[in-house]
This record gives C-alpha cells, structure tokens and sequence, in this order.
C-alpha cells in the first residue's frame, strides 16, 4: 500500500473515532443535564402542606401587613388618577388622551426607580430603603393635587412612579424571604387581594370626596388626603425587621440555614445577563410586556367609556368599576391555595394555569364593551378582573422562586423595567393615538385582542423550562453548602480563585459544560486544550467579560461572580490577552504609562509601580523612547505583559504566551514567567503547546469541548497518550 494510501486510510480512521467520541460527548452532557434538570429536589416540595396561620406565624404579621397596607395605598392612589382623568382633563383644560398617556406613562416611570432601587436592594440593607421611599411618594402625591398645567402634573407623576418602584422590586423579594415558600401563592394572592380590592373600591371613595368638595377642582383632594396615610406607613416601615436572603430556600433545600455572605459585589450589568439566560424569567418578561399594552392604559380608558357612553359622573363611575373586588375577594384566596398545591406537585403545570387564565380575556373584553346597559358591563368586568388578578397574583411567586436569592429585587427591576418601559409607554402612546381617532371602545378591544393570548402565550412557553430552572436555584445551593462545609473542616485553606459548575453559552450554541477547577495561592495551573475547547472563554468568565448562566466564581472565598470586569481588576484580577497588546504606533513608555491611568493622582504609587516594571524587564526601561511597532515579536508581547504587571495583580492570566512566537522567543519568554513563578505569583496560562505546559505548571487541567477531561499533575498529563499525543505531540510533529 502506498504512503499515500496509508495516510488516507490513517485520516479516515481518526475522523471516525473522533466523530464516535464527539457523539459519545454529546450523549454524556446531554445525560448529565438531564440528571440535574429532572432529579433535583424542587424548592417546597415537602410532604407536609402548611397552612397559610403557620406560615404568617413563622414569618410574623408586622412584616406582612405593613407591606400589604403601603401597596393598598398605593392602588388607591393609582386608581384615583385613572378615575379621576375625565375631571382632571376638564380642569386643565387638555384632552382626554393627554390624560391617558399621563396615566399610563406614570406607571412606566417606574422603570426609572427600579433599576437603582434593585441594586441598591441587593447591596444592602432593604428596609430604610422601603420606608423613605414610601416616603417620597407621599409626598408626591400631595403635590400632585396641587398640579397646576398638564405639564406639572406630568413631572409630579414622574417622581411619584420613580418613588414607587420599590413597591414592585424590593416588596415580593422580602415577602419572600420572610415567608416559607409553601405559602408563597397564597401570600401574594392575599396580599394582591387586599391591594386589587383597595384598588377597585378606590374609585369610590375618589368619586366620594370630589362629589363632596364639589366643582371642577374636587379632584384634588384625593390626592391631599390620600398622601397622609401613604407618610403613616412609610414611618411604619422602619420596624420591620431584616429578613435573611433567601432563608427559605437554604431551609428547604439544604434542611438549615447558612451564613449569608454580606457585601457583595454586584453589578446591574452582570445581574441583568445572568437572569437573562433563566428562560423562565425570559418568557415571563416578554409575556408582561405584551400585557403591559393592554393593562396600563385599560383603567383609564374605561372610565372615559363610562362617562361618554353611559353618561356616569365621578362617584357613579365608581360604584361602576368597585364590584370587580368581589370576585377577587372570592377567587384569589383559592387560587393561591390552587397554586401551592400544584406547584408542589408540578411547578411547571402551575405557571400553565396562570397561562389559561388570560386566553378567554380576548373575547370577553370586547363582549364587555359592547354591553348595552352599566349593569351587564359590570357583571362581565367582574369576570374580566377576577381572570386578569388571579393570574396576574400569582406571577410574582412563580418568579420568585426562579431568582437566584442575592438578585430577587434587581431580578424584579430588569423584569419591571421592560414591562413599564415597552409595554406602559407603548400602550399609553398606541391608546392615547387610538382613543382620540377611533374611541375607547375600538382601543381597548384592538390592544386587548393583540395582547392578551401573546401574554398568555409566553407564560405557557415559560411553563416548560420551570422545573429546569428551579433545578438549577437548588444545585447553587447545594454547591454553597459544601463550600461552606470544607471550609469548615480542620485546616481547610481557602483557594485563591474558584470556578464551580459553570455553564456559558454565546447565545444558543453552550460552549462551557459544568466547569470547575481551583488555583492555590502562588500557584501556576495551566489550563489545555485543542482550539475551541473553550479555554479563553473560561478566562473570560474569570475577569468578568463573560457572565455564566450557572456557577459560582470566587476570588479567596469572596463570590465574585457578578462583580464587573472593572470591579475585579480593583480586586487583583488582570489578564494579558492573545494577539497583539501593545500600540505599536506608541513609545514604550507611553504604553506603559497609558495603563497607568489610574495612578495618575498618586505620584508615589505611580514611581513604585513603574520601579516594579522597569525592574522586571530591565530591557524596555533602556528603551523607553523607542517605538513599540520597532520591537520584535517576543519584545512586544514582553511589552504587554508589562503593562498587567503594572497593577502588581494577586492573580495574572496569560492567553496564548507562545502563539505564533518563534521557539527561541518562547523560551525567553518562559524564563519571564518562571520568575513570576519564584516571586509567588498566582497564575493560570492557556496554552495549546504541552510542552510549554510542562515547562512552567506542575499542574493543568485539560478541557475538551467545554468540559474537564483530566485535571492533575502536568507529568500525569504527558503520559495520556489519548489527549496528549494525539492533541498535541500530533500537532507538533512529535
């Protein structure tokens, strides 16, 4: 057999071993996925069902009924706007649909407290926050009412929304970590019921009190009166106590509680990524934003409906629009109850419930609108509300329990923000457009027609990956136990970087499998592979350019996982990247000092740092004038590994230090990192060559399509003859 013929027969017999492994992979990843999905225990699903008396027992009514008493006022507030504009409209002499944008757009100036009071939230401590908050509310509240343009009242309303948001953010994450999760659809069930029915009889005692003070300016004193017991419950606020973060969850999972770690950095940026790949809370966005189109503008444009097509003032539009809490008052307590059981059982089936609900809402709002007496409107906006709060009720605990416990209220900010931010201004702005050409009665059906089954939709589709994501909430909770419990252990040392269970996906092509793997203190770990193992994304993860869909980074036991690529570097944290690194049309020294920016203020902190460098790399300080571009390949990539080691880093990250260099620069190279090496500096190399490898790390892990194929001593390595040889001795001739 000719040579040629050899090599070709030698070819196809390693492309099918390798298609045969790949497929192998596949399978095992597939498998373990499956594991981990379908085996994990869910959170409450115990086998003793608790009641709703010992549940508010555990949890202490003070929390409770403080937060349900400032979201009724909060609802009562709300509706006087909605039931109010008619009035409102006369008073300021602009049209109805000015007024209904202002309502509907008050709601999206929510999203502009949210994303700051979520991350405050996370940060620290959540109570002060609620209280003054609540505060500032009233107070805008009370100058609402004394709003003299649409204008003013425009920029009034936009303070009392930004105020407002911590109602939607930082309420449910409390509520949930003060009360067991076995209670948890009947908590928000009661405590939506109190706030929907506070809701619906708000138009009552608004059509009351401007019946009362009579003219076109009876309005006002909704609001007047309204922000006092609004400044009450905000003062009240400041005893609730502090829950502990996610204590429930650690509880059921785990069987006890854990030390919460405090202080952590977390970044709007990070956070909004993480819970981005959660597809429960993906769908369930889109699905609030689409019934955000019909929800926010829906309470004003009846009440216009009321007044034009049945001739109702104030107080009769009121008496109108109340008996919607009836069926609330009704519904709600058994829905929630319906909701803890099935979620118990199927959690998935449960969030398909509240998916059902909103179907039948496209044809029944519009028989709604076309009723020919008050009467009947009624009855079917009975019907009407009882769907739309049953199933709006219950979102907030299917949602909670998908949130990683350290972003519940920034998790609630991100979901909040697009739901007022594309579903309250679009619908305001379509309903404002559609109400002054078409009337209310063609608006409110053609938005809710649209609306409604694409919400109902996405809830359903979010139904199928909520067991999945539950799954994944429980494994971080078991990985921080026995984090926990091994530091505990007698003479335990903490790693100087952790990687646990990481997964990483650029979009939907997954690229990390449950990655993890430790680096000591003053350790060189050499992290291997063939091109596109995932070896430079795994880096990237650890400086915070990449955020994982699960898995926990630590830097010497602190979680770092969702600090920014700037707050890592402040903690010790620099990587010399692959490719090109300097600015080849720059002096030495000026890359050197353009790293140094930060330093810029302190001239002794700067002369230590450049002392270091020049010390170092005794080569570039004789040079400093020349141009980088000027420097040989190995000289520039000795350039760019002294810009990082301008920060002194506790852990250095080197990406690829021997592509495309020549063996002789390689090896001087490697003579650089061998003296970082004596100095006890932490480091991790990618690399693709074993024998570089060899030469600077006792110890590598070797990764083969994005998960851990061999993790130990660098010699152990070489003797692999099915990674080593076939991996790299192959590629390097040898």
């Amino acid at each position: 057999m000719s040579d040629s013929s050899s090599q070709s027969a030698a070819t196809s017999l390693s492309s099918a071993i390798l298609d045969d492994e790949e497929a192998r992979t596949d399978a095992a990843q597939a498998a373990k996925r499956d594991v981990l999905y379908e085996d994990a225990a869910l959170p409450g699903v115990g086998t003793d069902e608790l009641s709703l008396r010992d549940g508010l027992r555990r949890g202490g009514l003070f929390t409770f009924g403080t937060l349900a008493a400032i979201e009724a006022f909060d609802e009562l507030e709300g509706a006087a706007l909605s039931h109010l504009g008619p009035d409102i409209a006369s008073s300021l002499d602009v049209s109805d649909g000015t007024i209904t944008f202002i309502t509907a757009a008050s709601g999206a100036f929510y999203m502009l407290g949210a994303a700051p009071m979520g991350w405050m939230a996370d940060r620290m401590r959540r109570i002060p926050i609620v209280a003054f908050a609540t505060i500032a509310f009233s107070f805008f509240s009370f100058t609402t009412g004394l709003a003299m343009s649409a204008f003013m009242l425009f920029w009034l309303r936009f303070g009392a929304g930004i105020a407002k948001a911590n109602s939607l953010t930082i309420h449910p994450a409390l509520l949930a970590d003060t009360y067991p999760i076995g209670i948890r659809g009947r908590m928000y069930a009661l405590e939506k019921g109190i706030s929907q029915v506070a809701g619906a009889i708000g138009p009552i005692l608004v059509g009351a009190l401007v019946t009362l003070a009579g003219g076109d300016e009876g309005w006002r004193w909704a609001y007047l009166i309204f922000s006092i017991p609004i400044a009450v419950m905000g003062f009240f606020a400041l005893r609730i106590p502090e829950p502990e973060r996610g204590q429930w969850e650690k509880r059921e999972v785990l069987g006890s509680s854990l030390k919460s770690e405090e202080g952590m950095d977390i970044s709007l940026e990070a956070a909004f990524a993480r819970l981005w790949r959660i597809d429960t809370i993906r769908y369930m966005t889109i699905a609030l934003v689409a019934l955000g189109f019909a929800l926010f503008p829906a309470g004003s444009i009846q009440s216009f409906f009321l007044k034009e097509e049945f001739g109702l003032d104030a107080w009769d539009r009121g008496l109108a629009i109340s008996p919607t809490a009836l069926g609330l008052l009704l519904f709600l307590p058994l829905i929630g109850k319906r909701f803890d059981q099935t979620f118990k059982r199927d959690p998935n089936r449960a969030l398909r419930i509240l998916g059902a609900l909103l179907f039948p809402l496209a044809a029944t709002v519009p028989i709604q609108y076309f009723m020919p007496n008050v009467f009947l409107f009624v009855a079917l906006g009975v019907v009407n509300g009882t769907l739309l709060g049953a199933s709006f009720s219950m979102i907030g605990p299917a949602v909670q329990t998908v949130l990683p416990y350290r972003l519940r209220s920034m998790g609630m900010a991100i979901i909040m923000f697009f739901m007022f931010a594309i579903g309250a201004v679009g619908g305001g702005l379509l309903a404002s457009f559609l109400q002054d050409e078409i009337g209310e009665r063609s608006t409110i059906i053609t938005v809710t027609v649209i609306a409604m089954p694409l919400g109902a939709f996405y809830i359903m589709r979010g139904a199928s990956r909520m067991r999945r994501d539950l799954s994944l909430v429980v494994s971080e909770l078991k990985e921080e136990e026995e984090e926990q419990q091994r530091r505990a252990e007698p003479g335990a040392s903490v790693p100087a970087l952790q990687l646990h269970n990481i997964d990483f996906s650029y979009g939907q092509v997954q690229v990390l499998f449950d990655l993890s793997f430790e680096v000591q203190h003053g350790e060189t770990l050499a992290l291997l592979g063939t091109n596109g193992a995932g070896k430079s994304t795994a880096l990237r993860v650890v400086t915070g350019l990449n955020t994982p869909e699960r898995g926990i980074v630590r830097l010497d036991g602190r979680t770092i996982t969702f600090a920014t690529p700037e707050q890592r570097v402040a903690m010790g944290i620099q990587m010399l990247p692959g490719g090109a690194g300097v600015f080849r049309s720059m002096t030495i020294g000026d890359n050197i000092l353009v790293s140094a920016g930060s330093y810029r203020r302190d001239r002794a902190a700067l002369g230590q740092r450049l002392d270091y460098v020049f010390e170092l790399f005794p080569l570039l300080k004789d040079r400093q004038h020349e141009m980088a571009g000027d420097l040989s390949g190995g000289q520039q990539q000795m350039l760019a590994l002294a810009r990082v080691m301008l920060h002194q880093p506790q852990i250095l990250l080197i990406d690829e230090l021997s592509l495309g260099l020549a063996p002789s620069v390689v090896a001087e190279l490697l003579e650089l990192v061998e003296s970082l090496k004596s100095a006890g500096q932490t480091m991790i190399v990618v690399e693709q060559s074993l024998n570089v490898a060899l030469s600077i790390a006792e110890r590598a892990v070797f990764l083969e399509k994005g998960e851990v194929r061999f993790e130990g001593r660098t010699a152990d390595l070489a003797g692999r003859d099915d990674i080593a040889r076939a991996v790299f001795l192959g590629e390097e001739g040898g």
